[in-house]
């Protein structure tokens, strides 16, 4: 900051000298239109002013008003304000209004500004106790009048923020009143409660994080042990940290709300994410309704204690689109970047978070060391002063001073009575002393006992060992003191944000179709407005589109209106990037050679509005039949030559299957030197690049081809995904990417077998019994659960495989303790059955259970193995 403080200086003087050359550039060079006039600004102490004075404003606002201190955390209003709280506190609430009025002793500014200070501090929920309504941070209602609400310190304040002994005091902005420089702030509350604010020249952005966390980080930081802490909000949500970057400038963190599915017309948003509320939400909502880019029926605001924001959909519309669309084009999900700047020796700094709590963990090593030598000095006093007194007492030295006649005499009498005993003492005796043991009452004298004298001073020395010990071991002491804060204030404060990674969202992908594109091939036309011409498909007003002409030339653009792209189109559609399996099928006339030629290619990547080609680019070059397929399928189409041609034989089929694919430059292969007449389509082929391979990412629920997770298999177009609930429910589904799934309801997910067989374990809601059956999917239906456990709300799920022979040994009995041992093979007890049926019925109790042998081609799914730690099946107890 000195530096930037400097270089204002320096450009301020280089200025003054800027236009002193200019001056003497005028006198040298050409006539001086101010000659003989006076220079009031420059001859009066104004100029200097603005050199200095708006560095002075700068400095005053960045360190006094917008950025908090690395020592305690606070802005010094925040401080003022808690200080003034501290002054007022008596265990009872106190109207906020007062509070404002006690804090103005000390705040040189409005009550408007304490006031919303002090709010603030109390929707943290960590220093302020608060009573009445404080506002409501998830649906961003403001708080009641300050003469209607009510504050005071917390017991976790009390502890942390405050002791007199290890404070630096200051005067305040009137001179009247002390308050502290800084709070000793025996904890990282910074990193607990965030803070945000704008300087001038720079601003400060610091994320709350979690009590527990940096209690546990900051005893791993006193053990030597690196730690890596990330955000904690309490709106709670979603949050991707990988590019959090320590909180320094340039890092950033997505963090998005918790939607769920009520049904299929219906999402629960649950958590919102920080910074926004339940409105800004909405309004969001409704925004991104109102431009198409998502489909909706109506929101509704059921937030009472908990948040709950109820979308209904459109009809026809898919749940899991929506979600992803309202991550991509709503408030759902923001980008937060963080900058952490805090005040460090009177000078803002950027440091990241994990130094921050480094340097507040050796602070509040230093303050408890420093606490530990205050409490040993009154400690060694108290047992001077108690060691004193007995042997005043005991030795009747009270009895030296009965001739004295001047109170000079008195000391001196007293003091050659302690002489022989000061060997004993920890410190020399002062005057001071002295004259303590004078002022001890004749009562108390009488009444003296040495062995209550004896027990006391005991007890003074146990607790000086004690203190002594925890000065030689400092860090453990400090240690101890963070696990006490864990153990004492951290019941109830577990992590709220959810970490995970998150995956990019496409707009184009998640866009609901809200136009319709049109074509004009005769005029040249496209866009979603040409309402009385050719429809061509379904699409998004964000979407690029795909035109190709007869000549050759492509272009792609973003929809539009109405454009003009060429006269006659011959291929027009929404065109998405980096898509490689849509491929296209071309047959081109060469204008120079008249050679037709065959060819195969994909447009991955373009630059918009640029025109290419087709075909080699020669005069007179033109398409002759043109086909797109989504899944690179191949074709045969049916080549009629002229009938003047020389070939011998002018009708032939030609398979696309036989060429390669290659980029859109490529010339592609002969089909033949004769002139064609026509060219017809005669049948579809299979996809040449096979089918998809398929995995499932467990962290992010969603189906992907980029490779992350568990690989699921290669797909061919008809193929289907499998999923098995813990709920005792199976669905199937499209290999579909844009399908999310909830990670901690899926028990097992596969690629499914039309003749595979389920085998199931599980426990009967109605009839108490445990079942056993085997059943094949007879359903269907796509994405839509069926449940093969029964109906009754108390049905448990215990075990499931699609795989053969998996040997299980399980224990039954009537009782526990005389459970017996057994082993079955699922697949050798039962037939297969319909997955509505009961099953077979195990005669006694199922206490517990444990997989032998996996079996022919068995596997455990990733989520069964949560189930099984160990070999055991923890859900397979008895719930009766």
């Amino acid at each position: 900051m000195n530096d930037e403080l400097d270089s204002e200086e320096d450009l301020f003087e280089d200025a003054g000298e800027e236009g002193a050359g200019a001056e003497d550039l005028g006198d040298e060079g050409g006539q001086d239109l101010d000659q003989g006039r006076e220079n009031p600004i420059a001859d009066s102490p104004l100029a200097d002013m603005y050199k200095t004075w708006f560095i002075d404003y700068a400095s005053y606002v960045i360190l006094e008003r917008a950025v908090p201190a690395a020592d305690d955390g606070l802005k010094p209003v925040q401080r003022r304000i808690l200080h003034a709280l501290r002054e007022m506190e008596d265990g009872r609430f106190h109207k906020v209004a007062n509070v404002i009025g006690q804090t103005m002793q000390y705040h040189p500014h409005g009550d408007a500004a304490i006031g919303d200070a002090l709010v603030n501090l109390g929707q943290k929920d960590l220093l302020i106790d608060t009573q009445g309504n404080w506002g409501d941070i998830l649906t961003g209602d403001s708080a009641a009048a300050p003469r209607y609400i009510e504050a005071r310190l917390t017991k976790f304040a009390l502890e942390v923020a405050f002791n007199p002994k290890t404070t630096s005091w200051q005067r305040s902005y009137d001179g009247r009143k002390n308050e502290p420089v800084f709070l000793p702030m025996k904890f990282p509350l910074l990193l607990a409660q965030g803070a945000e604010g704008i300087a001038v020249g720079l601003s400060t952005k610091i994320l709350p994080h979690n009590f527990r966390e940096l209690c546990k980080g900051a005893i791993d930081i006193l053990k030597g042990k690196t730690t890596h802490i990330i955000p904690d909000f309490p709106t709670g949500g979603m949050m991707d940290a990988s590019h959090y970057n320590e909180g320094k400038r340039g890092g950033k963190v997505r963090v998005r709300a918790k939607i769920e599915q009520f049904d299929k017309g219906t999402l629960l948003i649950k958590e919102i994410p920080y910074g926004t509320t339940t409105t800004s939400i909405i309004e969001s909502i409704i925004k991104a309704n109102e431009s198409g880019k998502i489909k909706i029926r109506k929101v509704v605001d059921n937030t009472a204690r908990n948040v709950e924001i109820e979308v209904s959909l459109a009809k026809g519309v898919s749940p899991d689109v929506t979600i992803d669309a309202l991550y991509k084009f709503t408030d759902c999900e923001v980008s937060i970047s963080p900058n952490c700047c805090v005040i460090v020796k009177d000078k803002p700094q950027f440091i990241g978070v994990n130094e921050l709590l480094a340097h507040n963990t050796l602070l509040t090593k230093k303050l408890l060391q420093q606490e530990l030598h205050i409490k040993m000095g009154e400690l060694e006093d108290k047992w001077h002063l108690s060691s004193l007194e007995k042997i005043f007492i005991e030795n009747k030295i009270y009895r030296d001073i009965e001739d004295e006649e001047t109170w000079e005499g008195v000391i001196k009498a007293i003091d050659l009575g302690l002489e022989p005993h000061k060997k004993r003492l920890m410190r020399p005796v002062t005057e001071e002393d002295i004259v303590k043991l004078t002022e001890i009452k004749i009562k108390r004298i009488s009444k003296f006992d040495a062995f209550k004298a004896d027990e006391y001073i005991k007890s003074l020395e146990a607790e000086m060992d004690a203190t002594r010990h925890n000065l030689d071991h400092i860090t453990d002491y400090t240690i101890a003191y963070y696990q006490g804060l864990l153990d004492k204030f951290g019941k109830g404060r577990d992590r709220r944000t959810d970490v995970k990674v998150f995956d990019h969202i496409e707009a184009t992908l998640v866009a609901v179709a809200n136009e319709k594109l049109y074509v004009d091939r005769k005029e040249g036309f496209v866009g979603f407005g040409l309402k009385k011409d050719e429809f061509v498909c379904d699409c998004s007003d964000i979407d690029d589109i795909i035109v190709i002409l007869r000549n050759g030339k492509y272009v792609v653009s973003k929809v539009s209106e109405k454009a003009f792209v060429g006269k006659d189109i011959l291929y027009v559609n929404v065109w998405k990037r980096n898509d490689e399996r849509m491929v296209y099928n071309a047959v081109y006339l060469d204008g120079r050679t008249g050679v037709a030629k065959a060819k195969r290619f994909n447009i991955t990547s373009i630059t918009r509005d640029r025109e290419y080609d087709l075909t080699s680019g020669e005069k007179g070059s033109k398409i002759l039949y043109l086909s797109a397929n989504p899944n690179a399928e191949s074709e045969v189409i049916h080549v009629a030559l002229t009938p003047g041609s020389s070939a011998r034989k002018k009708v032939f089929d030609f398979n696309f299957g036989t060429i390669d694919i290659r980029s859109r430059s490529a010339q592609g292969n002969i089909l033949t030197k004769q002139p064609i007449k026509k060219i017809f389509f005669k049948e579809k082929g299979a996809s040449t690049i096979g089918g998809r391979d398929i995995w499932y990412d467990p962290i992010l629920g969603k189906i992907n081809t980029e490779e992350r997770g568990q690989y699921l298999g290669n797909f061919q177009t008809d193929d289907k995904v499998l999923v098995i609930y813990k709920s005792g429910e199976y669905e199937l589904t499209q290999f579909d990417v844009l399908k999310i799934f909830q990670p901690e309801q899926v028990y097992l997910i596969e690629k499914y077998n039309p003749i595979g067989v389920i085998g199931v374990i599980y426990f009967d809601g109605e009839t108490k019994n445990y079942y056993y059956k085997r059943f094949q999917i007879e359903t269907l239906t796509l994405d839509k659960r069926f449940g093969f456990v029964g109906e009754s709300p108390t049905a448990n799920m215990v075990f499931c495989t699609t795989k053969r022979g998996t040997l299980i040994e399980i224990k039954t009995g009537r009782l526990r303790k005389d459970a017996v041992a057994k082993q079955i093979v699922i697949d050798k007890m039962i037939e297969v059955k319909g997955w509505k049926s009961r099953g077979n019925k195990f005669p006694d109790r199922v206490f517990d259970a444990r997989v032998i042998t996996n079996g022919d081609d068995f596997n455990f799914p990733s989520g069964a193995l949560s189930l099984l730690p160990g070999g055991q099946m923890g859900l397979f107890n008895d719930p009766t």
